[in-house]
């Protein structure tokens, strides 16, 4: 074989820079939706079957997991970074994070300002 006829192989990490899509759906975020529609389904059982509720009552809160569900999706996972959920929820549950206290007492005119 002459030098121009070779393969030159590289390794190259193109594969692990994506998670996939699964039904549109960035990396594992479609097991959040199946988990979702899984509880529904349980408690859409549970009311009608055991407790004996209406059937639009066991509906209406049997689709209430599949809707928090896609609301976690689609408000805080989807299209955004890494780990912007748990930002969200850290600030709801203890308010901003970690900066120097801002003093709004101090002098804020400028030193050349002549009043």
């Amino acid at each position: 074989m002459n030098a121009k006829s070779e393969l030159r192989l590289t390794d190259t990490n193109a594969a692990s820079d994506s998670k996939g899509k699964t039904w549109g759906l960035e990396g594992g975020l479609f097991w959040w939706l199946i988990g979702g529609i899984g509880a529904g389904i349980t408690l859409f059982f549970l009311l009608l079957v055991v407790l004996g509720s209406s059937l639009l009552t066991s509906l209406g809160v049997g689709l209430v997991p599949v809707l928090v569900c896609l609301a976690y999706i689609f408000a805080l996972r989807q299209g955004k970074p890494p780990g912007y959920d748990r930002d969200c929820f850290e600030y709801l549950v203890s308010g901003r994070g970690f900066h120097p206290e801002s003093h709004h007492t101090l002098n804020s005119k400028h030193p050349l300002y002549e009043s």
